[in-house]
């Protein structure tokens, strides 16, 4: 075979490792997706697939004859199941109801076929090269392909392809590599099966190359079964998925497959998250919110006259740029982010807040619930003594804290929480359509009697509060009253847990 079987040792043992690595990512991201509990199911499909791994190292040892042609064959399996992985999954979990089936037997099976390739291609190669070589460059290569896999993932193929297509184009990468070995191990393989290795080769490549083609129709025919309304714009970020809906009535935006907000009944949650906390600051001149890149936080906080500057930071610049890819969002924020005395600001509120030498009158907290470790850090005691740290002594702060009637404990953790952080905290709640009850709190760095009021000037702009509305707002129904939980800290992110467990029922 001359130099072939250092050239399959150095770039096969890559590909197999970066290949098999990316199916298996794409699997737990899809599954958290679409799924929520994103720390059990990337556990359970990392388990599955490093199980499965085995079991196709085991079943290796039964292969026989044919190694070389059993090894091409199995690189084009794994690229035509490795390759539709993402589009079969979603739309199984749009069209099935035993998704998770469909889900771990791909893991399952993908991690079968990876697993049969490096004992196969190693046993190619033992006439070759020593053995102590043999397994230290094949071991080696491996780890380097599992660290292309991951840089790779974040930061170039789901910002630039998206799910569906970094499948389908490592699919065509496998089935490339599957094809080429059939020139590369000719003198080790039958005659009589390279012309029929080569025709499903191509064949599998033309395939995923129509999956590549149609990648858009296909993501689009997935979301169209997970949505109740007409997509109108669908976009993937390095941090999200962002989907906007629309109907004859309104439009709703969704971040990762979770509703945001309902244009027909946004107002009623913006104004309840917004109005209290800025009602209450003493000062108005220095505004900040975390999160919101939509703008409608904005809009109301700019109803005050008082406001001289507002910073909004919001990690995702395709979500403050949203409003320019979608007219209505304008129409709907009333340009608010286009206002001279905003100022946005991308990047990671936690990073940020370590960084900024600036104090604020007032905080606005609109973050996307805590489904994950990432926004789960936004939620601490570390998160919430640094922004102690950035507002003023009499400032107050207003945050959304999910459903105090679904997830009671997720919510008075995030109250737990801010009050383990140094503030006084008071929980209030208020029917929103779309939401069912939600809640939110007031947090001050130090104590404040106060109630909050609306002027009359105030009053007369907004749809929902009026100063009874405001004041029944913190009349807490037995049902929704404090329970006992642990604070949320970085080291432990429970809050993480509690909502994982409460939404999931």
């Amino acid at each position: 075979m001359n130099r072939a079987p250092l050239v399959l040792l150095y770039l096969n043992v890559m590909i197999i490792a970066t290949c098999g690595l990316i199916y298996e990512l794409l699997a737990g991201t899809l599954a958290s997706y679409v799924l929520g509990d994103s720390v059990a199911q990337f556990s359970f499909i990392i388990g599955v697939y490093l199980f499965a791994l085995g079991v196709g190292a085991w079943i290796s040892q039964f292969v026989e004859d044919g190694v070389a042609r059993c090894f091409v064959e199995v690189e084009l399996g794994v690229a035509l199941l490795g390759g539709t992985s993402a589009p079969l999954l979603f739309l199984s979990f749009a069209a099935l109801s035993w998704f998770s089936v469909v889900l771990y037997g791909v893991v399952f099976l993908i991690g079968v076929l990876v697993g049969l390739e490096l004992p196969l291609l190693m046993r190619i190669l033992k006439e070759q090269m020593d053995f102590n070589d043999l397994i230290s460059r094949v071991l080696a290569f491996d780890y380097i392909g599992a660290l292309v896999a991951s840089l790779l993932f974040p930061i170039f193929l789901v910002p630039q392809l998206g799910l569906v297509r970094t499948s389908l184009v490592f699919g065509i990468l496998n089935a490339s590599v599957g094809l080429w070995g059939t020139w590369l191990l000719r003198p080790i393989l039958e005659e009589k099966a390279l012309a029929g290795l080569r025709a499903r080769a191509v064949l599998v490549i033309g395939i995923l190359l129509i999956g590549i083609i149609k990648a858009d129709n296909l993501s689009t025919l997935a979301e169209e079964r997970l949505f109740s309304e007409k997509i109108v714009l669908p976009i993937t970020t390095p941090y999200q998925r962002i989907v906007v809906t629309q109907n004859s009535k309104g439009f709703k935006l969704f971040l990762s497959g979770n509703l945001q907000f309902d244009s027909l009944d946004e107002y009623r949650y913006h104004e309840a998250l917004v109005h209290p906390a800025m009602s209450l600051a003493s000062s108005r001149r220095r505004v900040l919110v975390l999160g919101g890149g939509d703008g409608l936080g904005v809009r109301e906080v700019l109803k005050h006259r008082e406001v001289e500057a507002v910073t909004l930071v919001d990690i995702d610049p395709a979500m403050t740029q949203l409003h320019e890819r979608y007219p209505p969002l304008a129409k709907l924020n009333e340009q608010s982010l286009l206002d001279p005395r905003v100022t946005i600001v991308n990047q990671d509120a936690m990073i940020w807040l370590d960084e900024v030498d600036q104090t604020f009158d007032a905080v606005i907290i609109d973050f996307p619930d805590p489904n994950s470790f990432s926004l789960g850090k936004l939620y601490t005691t570390r998160f919430y003594k640094l922004l102690k740290s950035r507002v003023t002594d009499q400032a107050t702060i207003g945050i959304q804290c999910t459903s105090p009637l679904i997830a009671r404990k997720s919510y008075w953790c995030i109250l737990t929480t801010m009050e383990r952080a140094g503030f006084v905290v008071r929980p209030y709640q208020v029917a929103v359509p779309s939401f069912g009850v939600w809640g939110f709190a007031l947090a001050h760095p130090t104590p404040n009697a106060n109630e909050p009021r609306l002027t009359d000037e105030l009053s007369s702009k907004l749809r929902f509060l009026d100063n009874r509305t405001m004041s029944n707002m913190f009349q807490m129904p037995r049902d929704l009253v404090r329970v006992e939980v642990a604070a949320n800290r970085l080291d432990n992110q429970i809050l993480v847990r509690y909502y994982e467990q409460e939404w999931k029922k």
